[in-house]
């Protein structure tokens, strides 16, 4: 069976290497990070997802670890470079840990005797970025020739933290921007092992997939601050439901009902940037990407809405201790990045006579570090409710959906549910509750 490599053991790495050898592939992993080494040769998960452990223990003997990228090179036949590109100040995305990166493969792919080599550039990359930027890095340095001594495909994935392996495993789709027919067909035999189901394989040439990745991510971004603009929408109007109007929508499969639910602002590593991303990309080429700056204001101004309604209704309150739970910028991850209860506290913070109190299930080392003293900090979410007159829930996470009035220790609180997901009967006399995308109002 084809040997595998895997550049760079984060969330989509070391989830991608342990998938691929918990289905036979032999799979070495190259990182940095010695710890992430460690954890791996230990048979242990070098980060936080559900069911990488299950499949880490699944591969024993197939999957191990190194920060050697020449045996990456010679212990394999295909290279999986899944490493950061972050974002840059003009909305591109920066390729220097993707080029070091290849700089070494390169110099170790000049030092062996073996044949042909595929490299597979899974990280989000500018389009252009591959064709203009890695393939002529690999040729200089290795002495090699594309499409003779080493194939290149851009294939990245579409994933979402919190349900990597599951995602990875049965994707909607399989994108492969190739430089040939060869590269592409050894690269589509390798995912035929390891999906479970059977998903559309999207072949085509390797600057349309890039631009497909990030178009791809700018169109959800819209759809959802539509969905979150029609929400702000039905606050207005007297017995008008969000979820009763999405749930319509979205059973018309020219719309469908993913990512089609108001509630707060998008985040997380890739949305924001992405979306940004595809409005410097058509400037690039003196085109107006005028649908991805407006996507970006709408989501902006979500936090602005959902700090309005909490600042209102602590305007007749004498308690003014706000307590939100939801500090990931999604249910079953650490991520803070972008997170839409991060930025909530920081604009909470700007007012005068505020305190706030937070807790998530797993963000909580994170958000200790980014605000450190600035707020408190609560142990679980009776915890949080109890020092509090106000609550705001942001994301969907399990242990927040049990809230009832065992939960609340204080009345009157009042509780903005991002999300609707509390039952209003269960939540005890004297509980104001306001589910965003409903008319129902807490100024006097």
């Amino acid at each position: 069976m084809t040997k595998l490599s895997v550049i760079g053991l984060g969330k989509l790495g070391a989830c991608s290497a342990a998938c691929f050898a918990a289905k036979g592939f032999e799979v070495v992993g190259v990182d940095i990070n010695k710890d992430f080494i460690d954890a791996i040769n230990n048979g242990n998960p070098p980060v936080c997802e559900p069911r990488l452990q299950e499949l880490i223990t699944a591969a024993k003997g197939r999957l191990r670890a190194t920060q050697n990228y020449t045996e990456a090179i010679q212990e394999s036949d295909i290279t999986f470079l899944i490493i950061p590109t972050p974002s840059r100040h003009d909305g591109h995305f920066s390729d220097r840990y993707l080029q070091d990166a290849l700089k070494h493969l390169s110099v170790a792919l000049k030092e062996t005797n073996k044949g042909y080599h595929l490299f597979v550039i899974t990280s989000t990359v500018f389009p252009g970025t591959t064709e203009e930027n890695l393939i002529p890095l690999i040729e200089s340095i290795s002495g090699r020739k594309l499409n003779k001594d080493f194939g290149v495909c851009y294939n990245p994935e579409f994933i979402a933290l919190g349900s990597v392996i599951t995602d990875f495993l049965n994707p909607d789709m399989v994108l492969i921007g190739e430089s040939d027919k060869f590269a592409g067909d050894k690269l589509a035999d390798t995912y035929k092992v390891v999906c479970e189901n059977k998903p559309y394989v999207a072949r085509m040439s390797i600057i349309s997939a890039e631009t497909t990745k990030i178009s791809l991510n700018s169109y959800i971004t819209m759809k959802i601050s539509f969905a979150n603009t029609l929400a702000n929408i039905c606050e207005a109007i007297p017995n008008a439901n969000i979820d009763d109007i999405t749930k319509a929508l979205g059973a018309d499969r020219r719309i469908s009902p993913y990512y089609f639910k108001g509630g707060i602002s998008y985040g997380g590593p890739c949305f924001p940037r992405d979306n940004r991303a595809f409005d410097a990309f058509a400037r690039k080429y003196g085109c107006d990407a005028l649908l991805a700056r407006t996507t970006d204001a709408v989501n902006q101004f979500q936090v602005e809405h959902i700090v309005n309604r909490v600042l209102s209704c602590l305007s007749d309150s004498n308690n003014n201790v706000v307590s939100i739970l939801g500090l990931a910028y999604k249910p079953n991850t650490p991520v803070i990045e972008e997170s839409s209860g991060v930025k909530i506290i920081e604009e909470l913070l700007k007012k005068k006579d505020i305190e706030i109190i937070v807790y998530d299930p797993l963000a909580m080392d994170n958000i200790r570090a980014h605000f450190g003293d600035n707020i408190l900090y609560a142990s679980s979410v009776k915890d949080c409710l109890s020092h509090s007159s106000l609550c705001v829930i942001t994301t969907q996470a399990d242990e927040f959906k049990s809230i009832d009035e065992n939960s609340i220790v204080h009345n009157p609180t009042t509780i903005i549910d991002c999300w609707r997901m509390l039952e209003p009967t269960k939540l005890g006399k004297g509980v104001r509750y306001i589910p965003l995308g409903k008319n129902v109002r807490c100024e006097k």
